[in-house]
């Protein structure tokens, strides 16, 4: 799936989308063609934060994991 990050357009096209009611339909036209249409959603609340993880228990699970696959292999 595509992905347009609003904060990348010019301020008034990104108040347009941004502003675009649930259901409300968007056209996409170029030279008089009908290029695509855009449906709104609802808006999504942001990704819930990922808990940092220390370096050293990275490396550790990143060496136990390559430990068990070469423990599985042989």
């Amino acid at each position: 799936m595509a992905r347009l990050d609003l904060d990348d357009l010019p301020p008034k096209i990104a108040a347009l989308l941004a502003a675009l009611p649930e259901g409300e339909e968007l056209v996409l036209v170029r030279d008089g063609a009908v290029m695509g249409r855009l449906t709104a959603g609802a808006p999504q609340a942001p990704p819930a934060a990922v808990e940092a993880v220390a370096p050293e228990q990275h490396a550790a699970e990143v060496f136990e994991n390559f430990r068990a696959a070469i423990e599985d292999e042989f």
